[in-house]
């Protein structure tokens, strides 16, 4: 797409789109289709049926790819290479960053040392994302994983994991995985 295309549909997108109601309003089925329809071209890659929802925030989008039947929740903020699979649900107010500032020099202020090198964030098919989890650069959620709210995710979730807290950890899993489906993963 033209760098002109692509900024039309940012101006679209945060002038207008961004601001319409919940899709879970009893007509916001109409709202989630228009930010589907404008958002779209935003993104490096997107599914069907996916749900970007009221004040969602991703900057220009085309660092984010995203699978069938899923969402990006309500106030979401979005920042980097991001791929996210199918059917993954996301909660309200969700955080996802692929880059962090660089630190590590005292002679100098922080704002002066840039930036990390960015680690791309995957989450994989069939994912829970609840509402105010915060994930970190680097992180791969694996599939059917379940992430609580108001979790900290720094390190990678195993597939049907459920991960809680500050930083996050595993507090149970959905199923056992066997020895056949690890070594074809």
């Amino acid at each position: 797409m033209s760098k002109l295309k692509h900024l039309f549909f940012c101006l679209l997108y945060y002038g207008f789109a961004q601001h319409l109601p919940s899709s879970n309003l009893p007509i916001g089925g109409v709202f989630k289709k228009i930010r589907f329809l404008v958002c779209r071209p935003l993104f490096a890659s997107c599914g069907e049926n996916v749900n970007v929802e009221h004040r969602a925030f991703f900057y220009s989008g085309n660092n984010i790819s995203i699978g069938n039947n899923s969402g990006i929740g309500i106030n979401a903020n979005l920042c980097g290479k991001i791929s996210i699979g199918s059917d993954v649900m996301m909660g309200r107010d969700v955080i996802i960053r692929t880059c962090n500032h660089c630190f590590s020099r005292t002679d100098i202020p922080m704002t002066q040392q840039g930036f990390k090198e960015e680690k791309p964030v995957s989450i994989s098919n069939d994912v829970w994302i609840a509402d105010r989890v915060i994930i970190l650069a680097g992180v791969h959620v694996g599939e059917g994983a379940i992430i609580a709210a108001g979790s900290v995710v720094t390190h990678d979730v195993p597939s049907y994991a459920v991960v809680a807290g500050m930083p996050a950890k595993v507090i149970r899993m959905r199923k056992e995985i066997s020895v056949y489906e690890k070594s074809n993963r």
